[in-house]
């Protein structure tokens, strides 16, 4: 079966961990040996690479054309007009991914476009269909159900995509149930979550992992882009309460500066330490050397990082909002905590009054493995074909 996985939100050589969660799905899917994958990662349009233009920047340096882990990527520009880019970005992009699905199907058949994210890629797919008449589904990944259908037309156009779908994935049953309640059709939803990766998120061994990092203290780790919604900053604030242990921050982003000033505010600085972005391999290695790992988030459809920690033997301590209570089910995994500071330090404290061994917490992890996703998936997929 020849699919055409569609997403923005797709790793490249210049953001390589950006939705890395959906190129581990797919390669799962192409292990089977039941299915052939392209790649179509659409890139905002940016004409140049000067550092001074950040993220935009960025952009324009990834490259047109890539391959990783034997899959062919293509990366056409669309175009995003800044203030009104929302309301236009899926017919902009639907003009972009239709020119690129007639250049592979000269080369092949496709038999069904494996689109993430509802919007714009999941309406711009939508759209595209009503032309090339490929059956379709869309993976509701977070932000484009919980956050996007607050404004009244991109929420029409997601439900419209959700009739036209032969049917949507979310990662966690409340995604499922949100778009539910919006109106969509609950026969069409199938929750299928995210797994781990087993095998490259493990137990190392720990001492050696501390000493790399030069570490001393009970240690934290908080992973993720540095924006508001992945709350670093309640973190930090948290650490004002927390004296006797230190934090280590991996990711980078549009917050940086303001979260460094407030490490330098609060006085902070020998207990908070920047990381930057690191890569898979990396990662393995910072939460064997953590104690613990923070993810204090506004919205989160299925946190990936949570079963990395644990997956390497580190509890967690998770904001209790949409999908992360499925993820954080029980003590050997971690914590539940409201979202605010003095929140988050007391379950940092009731996590180590009551920590699990970090055998017990890997155990949780394995229940987590890709299999029996890939093969729901794989079930889903060849039916579209029959």
């Amino acid at each position: 079966m020849n699919i055409l996985t569609i997403t923005t939100l797709y790793p490249n050589e210049k953001q390589f961990r950006h939705g890395v969660f959906i190129e581990t799905r797919l390669r799962h899917l192409v292990e089977t040996g039941e299915i052939k994958a392209k790649v179509i990662a659409p890139v905002p349009w940016f004409p140049f690479n000067s550092s001074r233009f950040k993220q935009y920047a960025v952009y324009a340096d990834v490259p047109k054309v890539e391959q990783r882990h034997g899959i062919d990527i293509y990366h056409p520009r669309f175009l995003v007009i800044p203030k009104i880019g929302m309301l236009l970005a899926p017919f902009f992009m639907a003009i972009t991914v239709y020119l690129q699905i007639k250049k592979i199907q000269k080369q092949q058949t496709v038999d069904l476009i494996d689109a993430h994210y509802f919007y714009p890629d999941g309406v711009a797919i939508a759209l595209v269909n009503k032309v090339l008449k490929i059956p379709f589904i869309i993976s509701a990944r977070g932000t484009d159900i919980n956050l996007i259908p607050e404004f009244y037309l991109p929420r029409k156009m997601i439900l419209w995509a959700a009739e036209q779908a032969s049917a949507s994935v979310t990662v966690c049953k409340a995604l499922k149930d949100s778009m539910v309640q919006m109106g969509a059709e609950e026969k069409k939803i199938h929750v299928y979550r995210n797994g781990v990766d087993l095998e490259l998120f493990k137990l190392l061994d720990k001492t050696e992992c501390r000493e790399k990092y030069k570490l001393h203290n009970k240690t934290l780790v908080s992973v993720g882009h540095l924006i508001e919604r992945k709350g670093h900053h309640l973190i930090i604030e948290a650490m004002a309460l927390l004296p006797d242990y230190q934090l280590l921050i991996v990711g980078g982003g549009e917050e940086e500066e303001a979260l460094k000033s407030l490490v330098n505010k609060r006085s902070l600085n020998e207990q908070v330490k920047f990381l930057g972005e690191k890569k898979q391999n990396e990662l393995t290695e910072i939460y064997n050397a953590a104690d613990a790992m923070i993810l204090a988030s506004s919205r989160e459809g299925w946190a990936n990082v949570l079963l990395e920690s644990m997956a390497c033997g580190t509890p967690v301590v998770a904001t209790d909002i949409w999908g992360t209570p499925e993820v954080v089910q029980n003590s050997d995994a971690g914590v539940l905590v409201k979202r605010t500071s003095e929140s988050i330090a007391e379950g940092v404290k009731q996590l180590f009054n009551n920590y699990p061994t970090r055998i017990k917490t890997r155990k949780y992890a394995e229940q987590f493995s890709w299999d029996s996703t890939t093969q729901g998936l794989l079930k889903l997929f060849l039916k579209q074909k029959q």
